[in-house]
C-alpha cells in the first residue's frame, strides 16, 4: 500500500511525496524479519550509486549545493534497503501494485486534461493543452510523459482488454502527445512497433490496436501545430543553417543553432536559439571541454556540483543568458544523465549507472515482462536527453519502479535450479 502511495504521490508536492516514501520505510523496518532479509546484486548497485554521490561531498567544488543533493537522492539508498530487508514481492502483487499505479496516472491524466480544458475556457489560450503548460514546469511535461508512459504499456500489454481499457490508452496516449516530449512519443512509437512485430503475446486484436494507435498518434502531431513544430524545428534547423525561429513572436529575429554549429561555433549570439538536439550537443561539447580543462576524470565536480562550470562555459562561449521571460543557457545543467553523473561523480558513477541500465535490461528481457522491456528501454532512452535524477520526483520514480521490477529475480532463478 504505502510503495503505491509513494508512486502516485510523485506529481505532489515534495513534501507529500517525501512522506509517502518515508512511511513505506518505517512500516518495512517495522515489519521486518530476519528470514526476509536477502541482499541481491541488482539492488546493491543503487546503493552504491547513492553512497558514491554522498561521499563526493568530500572533494566537492560547491559543498553547499552537494549538502542540498543528498537529502534528494535519499531514495537511492532508502527504497533498495526496504526491498533487501522488506517482504519478498510475488508476481501477483507486482502485478496488482502495477494495476494501481496505471489507474492512478490515468486520474492524473484526466484531471490535467480537465484543469487544461478549464483555463483555457477562461483564457482562450490553446497553449494550456501542451508541454509544461498542461502539468506545470514544476511537475515536468517530461517526467510526467514517461510516468504515463509506463502505465499506458500495462493497459496496452493486458491479454483482455474491455472497452475501458482501450479507453484509457487512447487517452494516456493522446495525453502523451500533449506533453510533446520527442524522445518520449519517439519511444512510445517504437515500442508499440517492437511489440507487434516481435513479442510472442501480440494477437491480431493488439496489432489492429497498435495500427490504430498509430494513426491516432499520427493525425495528432499533423494536426497540431505546437507538435508538429517541435519536430520540423529540428529538421529545418540541421537542412539549412541560419533558419528563423518564429516562435518567439515580435521579439526581433530569432535564428536556430544547428547541430554542427553547437558543436563547432566558438561564440554566439544573444538571438541564437538552440532545439533540443543542439542544446543537448552544446551541453556535451562542454563536458568534453571541462574533462579536457579540469582534473574531474576519476572524481567529478561533486553532486550537484556543476552548475558554475556550465554557467563559466555559457559566459565563455556566449551563449543567450537569458531575460525577463526566459532563463539563460548557462543555467541548465547537462540534460543527459549519463554525462550529468559522469561530471559530477567522475568515472566510477558514470560506469555504475551503466551497470544500473544494463541490469534492468537485462531482467526485464530475462522475464519476458513487456511493461518492464518498455521501461527499461524507456529509461536508456530519456537518460541520453534529460537529467532525470537531478529532480527528487525522478529519483524516487526510477528507484521505486527499477527496485519493484528487479527484486526476486535472481531467487526465482535460484528456486528453479
Amino acid at each position: 500500500m504505502f510503495l503505491i502511495l509513494s508512486l502516485l504521490s510523485i506529481p505532489m508536492p515534495y513534501a507529500v511525496n517525501g512522506i509517502a516514501v518515508g512511511l513505506f520505510a518505517l512500516v518495512t523496518i517495522i515489519c521486518c524479519k530476519k528470514a526476509n532479509i536477502r541482499i541481491e546484486r541488482a539492488l546493491v548497485y543503487p546503493v552504491l550509486l547513492y553512497l558514491l554521490m554522498a561521499a563526493s561531498i568530500i572533494w566537492s567544488h560547491d559543498k553547499e549545493a552537494t549538502t542540498r543533493a543528498i537529502s534528494k537522492v535519499l531514495p537511492l539508498l532508502v527504497l533498495p534497503a526496504c526491498f533487501i530487508i522488506g517482504p519478498r514481492y510475488s508476481l501477483n502483487q507486482k502485478r496488482k501494485i502495477m494495476m494501481f499505479y496505471s489507474y492512478g496516472i490515468l486520474l492524473y491524466c484526466i484531471f490535467y486534461l480537465v484543469k487544461a480544458l478549464v483555463n483555457y475556457i477562461e483564457t482562450n489560450d490553446f497553449s494550456t493543452f501542451f508541454y509544461h503548460k498542461l502539468v506545470t514546469e514544476d511537475v515536468n511535461a517530461i517526467h510526467v510523459s514517461i510516468y504515463a508512459a509506463l502505465a499506458f504499456f500495462w493497459f496496452f500489454t493486458k491479454n483482455e482488454k474491455r472497452t475501458f481499457d482501450k479507453l484509457a490508452m487512447f487517452l494516456l496516449a493522446i495525453f502523451i502527445v500533449l506533453l510533446s516530449s520527442k524522445n518520449v512519443i519517439l519511444m512510445l512509437v517504437v515500442l508499440m512497433i517492437f511489440y507487434e512485430i516481435f513479442y510472442f503475446k501480440a494477437t491480431q486484436k493488439i496489432k489492429w490496436i497498435t495500427l490504430g494507435l498509430l494513426v491516432l498518434l499520427s493525425a495528432t502531431m499533423l494536426f497540431s501545430s505546437k507538435i508538429r513544430d517541435r519536430f520540423l524545428v529540428e529538421f529545418k534547423s540541421n537542412q539549412q543553417e541560419g533558419t528563423i525561429n518564429t516562435d518567439f513572436g515580435p521579439q526581433g529575429k530569432v535564428y536556430n543553432v544547428s547541430i554542427k554549429q553547437a558543436w563547432e561555433k566558438e561564440h554566439f549570439e544573444q538571438n541564437e536559439y538552440f532545439p533540443g538536439a543542439a542544446f543537448r550537443v552544446y551541453q556535451f561539447r562542454i563536458f568534453t571541454e571541462m574533462l579536457h580543462e579540469d582534473d574531474i576524470f576519476f572524481t567529478g565536480y561533486g553532486l550537484n556540483a556543476t552548475d558554475f562550470r556550465i554557467e563559466q562555459k555559457g559566459l565563455e562561449h556566449t551563449v543567450f543568458s537569458g531575460n525577463g521571460e526566459n532563463e539563460g543557457y548557462q543555467k541548465k545543467n547537462f540534460h543527459n544523465q549519463y554525462v550529468q553523473l559522469f561530471a559530477e561523480t567522475g568515472v566510477f558513477g558514470f560506469l555504475l549507472l551503466l551497470i544500473i541500465v544494463f541490469v534492468n535490461l537485462k531482467n526485464a528481457f530475462k522475464t519476458k515482462d513487456f511493461v518492464h522491456i518498455s521501461f527499461a528501454i524507456l529509461m536508456i532512452s530519456l537518460f541520453l536527453t534529460e537529467s532525470f535524477l537531478a529532480r527528487q520526483r525522478g529519483v524516487v520514480f526510477f528507484a521505486a519502479i527499477y527496485c519493484l521490477f528487479n527484486s526476486g529475480i535472481a531467487l526465482k532463478s535460484r528456486d528453479k535450479e
